[in-house]
């Protein structure tokens, strides 16, 4: 049984952490919202780097009040430094899966804020909001890529204390030739113009 045990650690994310155990981590550190909803609202971003998405995010935390869970934040606190493996990715995104979970049980609003690009990951988090009669509204976040560039270089020269996302211009390039269609409806939102009557298009839309 050791041995097996043995094996099974091995291949967790190094260092080793219990699932468990990362959730209660993350969990103690989100924001402690007491206003809770008549029913749960989820609201999925989905973007490549660099297109805005935690600044969006940010944008509607100043309207109403959401929990944020962000894969950057999941990540960097359980992953110091953080390897961007793929079986390190898995893991945090479990555990925002979880995460989401329980708090659309407490009927909260949430907002995931991660790329979000492959549909078969969007599709687990449907079922979420399926699974908990929640209100889904999806997000897609785009900029043209002159912007995106000049907003990727600038965290090597003049990072944002919001912005924990590691990602440059290679990135960006690499993860675009991986994105997919999304499979649902949508709001698109282009974040290098005025955000405001975007974000009214989203409150409202999560309203209906």
């Amino acid at each position: 049984m050791e041995e097996k045990g043995a094996k099974e650690r091995a291949s967790l994310p190094q260092p080793y952490i219990d699932l468990e155990q990362a959730v209660a981590t993350i969990e103690s550190k989100l924001p402690n919202i007491s206003q809770t909803t008549a029913y749960p609202v989820l609201l999925m971003l989905s973007g490549l780097p660099g297109t805005g998405k935690s600044f969006l995010a940010r944008k509607l935390c100043e309207k109403i009040p959401f929990v944020v869970v962000e894969s950057d934040f999941v990540r960097k606190t359980l992953f110091n430094p953080p390897t961007y493996s793929p079986r390190e990715s898995a893991f945090v995104h479990r555990v925002c899966h979880i995460l989401i979970d329980r708090l659309l049980k407490k009927k909260l609003r949430v907002i995931f804020d991660a790329t979000n690009l492959s549909e078969m990951h969007r599709e687990y988090v449907y079922r979420l909001a399926e699974k908990n009669s929640a209100k889904l509204v999806i997000v897609q976040t785009v900029a043209p890529e002159e912007v995106v560039k000049e907003r990727l270089a600038k965290r090597h020269t003049a990072r944002d204390d919001h912005d924990l996302s590691d990602a440059d211009w290679e990135v960006y390039s690499r993860m675009k030739q991986y994105r997919e269609p999304i499979g649902r409806p949508h709001i698109v939102v282009d974040t290098s113009k005025d955000l405001e009557e975007e974000i009214q298009k989203i409150l409202r839309a999560l309203q209906r």
